[in-house]
């Protein structure tokens, strides 16, 4: 009898010890993703971002268009997974300069202000097509001598950016989400989320 207690007892400080280097092991792996995903957006615990929202272009009044609204809560889910805060601002009241505080830019350049400025300063290769007449290469993309013309239901594209200035790690990312629709825009929101360790 003496020996199956022994064993018993054997058995379960084994389980134990077990047990807890899985839990150690596991922790340790969750928190070096999380650090690592951190490090991508740019949002340390308890740091501050911005979500700079456009203005529904198909609307007369200051309202968001709902696909936009949903790219929006797909960042704020990703915002709070970093432990970070979120501060959601229209585009024509956002003032900060670039690199202060990590920014997520969603909308077209015709309808996001501060889309437009930063295509034109970060990435002046990039035109967008904001002319409102109807005509084949409205809301196109000419990217070099590349021309990405929407094709509405058959092929609407979307650009995706990460934009940093200065040295890494001194200053905060911008992410841009600009695309010729509102539902590109959260079809990159959601991309850049599920895909962004492999970015």
């Amino acid at each position: 009898m003496n020996d199956d207690v022994r064993n018993i007892v054997l058995g379960v400080v084994a389980a134990g010890i077990s047990a807890a280097l899985g839990w150690l092991a596991r922790t340790y792996l969750w928190k070096r993703r999380l650090r690592r995903k951190q490090a991508f957006f740019g949002l340390p615990d308890h740091s501050e971002s911005l979500l700079v929202v456009n203005r529904d272009a198909g609307s007369p009044d200051l309202a968001v268009h709902r696909y936009d609204v949903f790219a929006l809560l797909e960042l704020a889910a990703l915002i709070k997974d970093c432990g970070a805060h979120a501060e959601v601002i229209t585009q024509d009241a956002a003032r900060q300069g670039f690199g202060e505080r990590t920014e997520f830019c969603v909308g077209g350049p015709g309808s996001n202000r501060r889309m437009a400025a930063h295509l034109h300063a970060m990435l002046p290769g990039v035109r967008v097509n904001t002319d409102p007449e109807p005509g084949p290469d409205r809301l196109a993309f000419q990217i070099g001598s590349e021309r990405y013309r929407m094709e509405k239901g058959l092929s609407e594209y979307v650009l995706l950016a990460r934009l940093t200035a200065g040295q890494p790690g001194l200053t905060r990312p911008v992410f841009l989400f600009s695309g010729q629709t509102a539902i590109t825009n959260q079809a990159a929101t959601r991309y850049l989320a599920r895909n962004h360790e492999r970015l």
